[in-house]
């Protein structure tokens, strides 16, 4: 098909890219960093909001990209990862397409298989986690697919390296798929005349006119195709509909899953077996009755390995021993007899100092409560836990008008607020975006803020826990179901692919994890350093004692706390986390009690999201939009901090 590959995506070495593509939770990414050694660049699609990851085949001469696509389940798109899946594979010309598949679900893939071949871009087909599948009575007759797509496939176990070799053997002899699917006569009358009605220069006329007829009318625009023949175009696809009494796109797909049913019949057994433990495991995880406690165990693992060991033992061993004890005192000591200025010895070790205070918030406090979370974050993630985390949530959800897929944005969210809300993309309503991104905003907390509120809490008790946790859901569920009735727009279905349960794999858990901690360093550190910097001239010209006294009935009257914690809420502007950070150093001197304690936390949670998060809301959205979330937020986080200290005061 005639198309140009945008130049932010153009190959350096100037050789044609090999492409990984496949559906969501097929091993795509592990395949990738198996081929590429993990030197990887991401960056956005051209025009879009979707990352996509870059890397060079490891051992190549000349140099070779390789490219990991967005999972997609079908080449005619009905999401923005889709069409950037299908928009590379068109625009770079690829000098193989490796399709990588789950070896316990062919079928969906080889669906994708039939779209490849009438597209008649050169693939290979890669079938992955052989390991799992034999552990369920799997077996896989690569001979057999071969033989019936037409192409190149090998059976890989990408976390462990098995079949890289072979497959890294068969890129030169990717090739288009011989497999000819013939369709009904409406269907067929139907791709003959939108062929007649494409552009001459169009490669692949087939394939282009099944997308088409299938629903993909953007593919229109992309191939220049005049407003004439567009027209002629729908109205071939209104008559064809009108002829089989049902959409073009089910009548097409039906008769692809009844010739990829046919190849499964030949190429896959299953045998008796054994049922794995965790498959069991991940029936009861999102069964109706035995999830939940299984939820409240994973949840309470969290609790105790991120607020008591992360916020107690790591904490008080960096902060009070290390830091207190060691590094502090040798750093202002040696300011102190190297900077005869007393000024900018208190910029670095004074109350604000960048040393004393910003590095100490940095490493001492946050970096430990980061790194257990990130550590237990991966740990759930490549465990297949959290596609079932959010089937258990499905109900809560609907009451927002909303429903379980909306969780996987919030469960990024706990990583970074920022990232989720580009996430949110997968969400297939405009409505359901904003609906998410306004609650991302409102009450879910990134990991570093999280794990300094567990820390927060972990001296207080599962009460103080559950009243903080009980507060801000309550929160969420309320402005969400108020939102859903003043957003315009529809609830979508719920579909979701539910990857197998699985042992973690430690190299994976680990690289995820410096990953994210190498993310802390790079972008949360320096907000660190500018918000005591801000601290320090605001103190130094006496405008922080006008504001703390200026907001003294708020912060004091209403929310009931020490005039102190108009520092953490003042530099909360800023991040979040960092005005966590400094509530939780009010609390380790004592100048929190419980009550306190558990407000704070609740304010905190709820406040204006960051600037980097706000920005990205702005860019999704709009200025519009993005004024309106933080309009939303922060009256809404004192109001409600402001009524839970009136409550617990009186209880308490």
């Amino acid at each position: 098909m005639t198309c140009h590959a945008p130049a932010e995506l153009r190959d350096v070495a100037g050789t044609a890219p090999v492409i990984l593509i496949g559906n969501p939770n097929v091993g795509k990414s592990a395949l990738f960093g198996a081929l590429t050694g993990r030197y990887a660049t991401v960056s956005n699609y051209p025009g879009t909001t979707v990352e996509v990851t870059q890397g060079w085949l490891a051992g190549a001469a000349p140099q070779r990209t390789v490219i990991d696509t967005p999972g997609l389940y079908s080449l005619t798109p009905l999401s923005d990862d889709e069409r950037v899946t299908r928009d590379i594979l068109l625009d770079r010309q690829p000098a193989a397409v490796v399709q990588v598949a789950d070896a316990k679900n062919l079928r969906r893939s080889l669906l994708i298989a039939v779209e490849l071949a009438e597209t008649g871009i050169p693939f290979v087909l890669a079938v992955n986690m052989m390991d799992e599948a034999a552990a369920r009575g799997i077996e896989v007759d690569a001979a057999v697919l071969a033989a019936r797509l037409g192409v190149r496939v090998v059976t890989t176990v990408a976390t462990r390296k098995d079949g890289l070799a072979a497959l890294l053997d068969t890129l030169h002899q990717a090739k288009a798929g011989q497999l000819e699917m013939r369709y009904s006569a409406p269907v067929e009358a139907a791709v003959a005349a939108v062929e007649g009605l494409l552009p001459q220069a169009t490669l692949h006329k087939r394939g282009a006119a099944l997308m088409v007829l299938a629903g993909a009318d953007d593919l229109l625009a992309r191939l220049h195709v005049p407003a004439a023949e567009q027209a002629a175009i729908r109205a071939v696809r209104s008559q064809a509909e009108a002829a089989l009494h049902q959409p073009l796109a089910v009548a097409i797909n039906r008769e692809r899953i009844a010739a990829v049913d046919a190849i499964l019949a030949d190429a896959v057994r299953v045998r008796a077996a054994g049922r794995p433990w965790s498959e069991q495991l991940g029936r009861w995880a999102v069964d109706p009755v035995l999830g939940w406690p299984i939820l409240g165990v994973v949840l309470y693992a969290v609790y105790l390995f991120v607020g008591v060991f992360g916020a107690g033992t790591l904490v008080g061993l960096l902060e009070e021993n290390f830091f207190g004890e060691i590094i502090n005192p040798l750093l202002t000591g040696l300011v102190e007899t190297l900077i005869p200025f007393p000024l900018v010895q208190s910029f670095l070790v004074g109350e604000f100092g960048l040393f004393t205070m910003a590095l100490t918030y940095a490493f001492a406090i946050v970096l430990p409560i980061v790194g257990t979370f990130f550590l237990a974050f991966s740990v759930l993630e490549d465990s297949g836990y959290l596609p079932r985390l959010a089937v258990m949530l499905d109900r809560a959800f609907r009451t927002m008008g909303l429903n379980g897929k909306a969780v996987l944005p919030m469960i990024l969210g706990l990583g970074c607020d920022t990232m989720a809300t580009m996430a949110t993309r997968i969400l297939d309503s405009r409505k359901e975006r904003i609906q998410v991104t306004l609650l991302l905003a409102l009450g879910v907390p990134c990991s570093a803020q999280l794990g300094v509120l567990l820390g927060m809490v972990g001296g207080l008790g599962l009460w103080a826990l559950a009243v903080w946790g009980g507060v801000v859901v309550a929160t969420m569920l309320v402005v969400g179901w108020l939102a859903a009735r003043v957003i315009p727009g529809k609830q979508s279905d719920f579909i979701l692919e539910l990857p197998p349960l699985r042992l973690p794999e430690w190299r994976n858990v680990v690289i995820k994890t410096l990953a994210r901690m190498e993310w802390y360093l790079k972008e949360v550190v320096p907000i660190f350093i500018v918000g005591t910097a801000l601290l320090f001239a605001l103190d130094l010209f006496g405008a922080l004692a006008w504001i703390q006294q200026a907001l003294a009935p708020l912060v004091v009257g209403w929310l009931g706390l020490p005039i102190q914690a108009t520092d953490a809420l003042l530099i909360g502007f800023l991040r979040r986390d960092y005005g966590a950070a400094g509530l939780f150093d009010l609390a380790q001197q004592g100048l929190l009690d419980p009550v306190q304690i558990v407000v704070s936390m609740v304010v905190i949670t709820l406040f204006v999201p960051c600037i980097a998060n706000f920005l990205m809301i702005v860019k999704e959205y709009g200025a519009r939009i993005g004024l309106a979330v933080a309009a939303t937020v922060f009256p809404l986080a004192l109001l409600v901090g402001g009524v839970l200290n009136v409550v617990l005061s009186w209880v308490m």
